[in-house]
């Protein structure tokens, strides 16, 4: 009668072991210096959870007062009146969010573009000399860019981009009004120089840590090149795609000294992108040394609390929106 063996087991290294409970086990962790190390570690990634309850603990405590005067209304009052102390978040909040939006819907295709070009089209050469150019661009100073906006962006936008928007797209309310050069567009188009060197650079690592064989695999199914780069390799990297758009985004929320430079600084609503706006980052650095009276200067606390919410609340939805996506694409074939 023939007889089964039992399959060969290959031993476990002992650094990949199950480590054992009790004081002797500890003990003999902590001489190899295994314990060590996960306690030295496990202090650093607390740190950074202690450093964010902290700021969240500082803005929350020092912005007592307009929290008890206000409430709620804090968030959704357009008026910003330091002489009779009467203060609302609204019109930075929208400053905020539709110049990183608008920035963002500028940056996506240039950005995600370029990307594939240097990850999948273009000469090696070409492409490590353009994604040195990339970071360069990134090191620039924020203020360097204020300043080109300024001498720049500004004229350029009011003599040439506004007319044509106007002329081409001026039933849309976005392209009405008078043409000032500063305003929500010129903010929004430097945020959009800003954030496209980390959109480049973060995808283009994405792309090219894809797998050679799944390239390999489409072009040997009689797919072109640029078949094979849009269907196959791009689908595979989506995720870590969505990741570089959303960390473009976190950057364009706090985004300061050249959003300062060229924005106009009113704390007005309007829906042309022509008018002058203001954001919570600009406001802040503009206002903080002006704040004489302790309503006002923790108005100015409890708007860096809300930018400090804001942020956490759309990188939340960030991740949200990249877990579903993934799901679906594992859920279909």
């Amino acid at each position: 009668m023939a007889t089964t063996s039992a399959p060969d087991e290959t031993p476990i290294p002992s650094r990949y072991r199950t480590p054992k409970r009790g004081l002797s086990s500890f003990l003999q962790r902590l001489r190899s210096g295994d314990e060590i190390a996960h306690l030295i570690t496990l202090a650093f990634a607390a740190s950074i959870v202690l450093i964010t309850l902290l700021l969240v603990y500082q803005l929350w405590t020092h912005s007592v007062l307009p929290r008890q005067r206000f409430g709620w209304r804090f968030l959704v009052t357009s008026t910003w009146d330091p002489v009779f102390e009467n203060f609302g978040a609204l019109p930075f909040i929208f400053g905020t969010l539709v110049t990183s939006v608008v920035s963002l819907l500028l940056a996506l295709p240039l950005g995600v573009g370029a990307a594939i070009f240097l990850a999948e089209l273009a000469p090696p050469r070409i492409s490590h000399a353009l994604a040195f150019v990339v970071e360069l661009l990134a090191a620039v100073p924020s203020v360097i860019l204020g300043l080109l906006g300024i001498f720049l962006l500004v004229p350029f936008l009011r003599t040439e981009v506004q007319p044509f928007l106007k002329a081409a797209f001026g039933f849309l309310p976005f392209f009405q009004g008078q043409m000032y050069g500063i305003g929500m567009l010129a903010a929004s188009v430097i945020l959009t120089i800003m954030i496209i060197p980390f959109i480049i650079s973060i995808s283009r690592e994405v792309l090219l840590a894809v797998p050679v064989d799944q390239r390999e695999a489409a072009l040997a199914l009689g797919a072109t090149r640029w078949e094979a780069t849009w269907k196959v390799v791009v689908p595979y990297a989506k995720t870590g795609i969505y990741g570089s758009i959303f960390l473009a985004l976190a950057r364009a929320l706090g985004e300061t000294m050249a959003v300062t430079m060229v924005i106009g600084n009113d704390p007005r609503i309007s829906a042309s992108l022509f008018a002058p706006g203001y954001t919570i980052a600009a406001v802040i650095a503009n206002e903080f040394t002006e704040a004489t009276g302790n309503l006002y200067l923790q108005s100015l606390i409890e708007l860096g609390l809300v930018l400090f919410l804001v942020t956490i609340i759309i990188n939340a939805l960030a991740r949200v929106l990249i877990v579903v996506t993934t799901r679906q694409g594992t859920a279909h074939p």
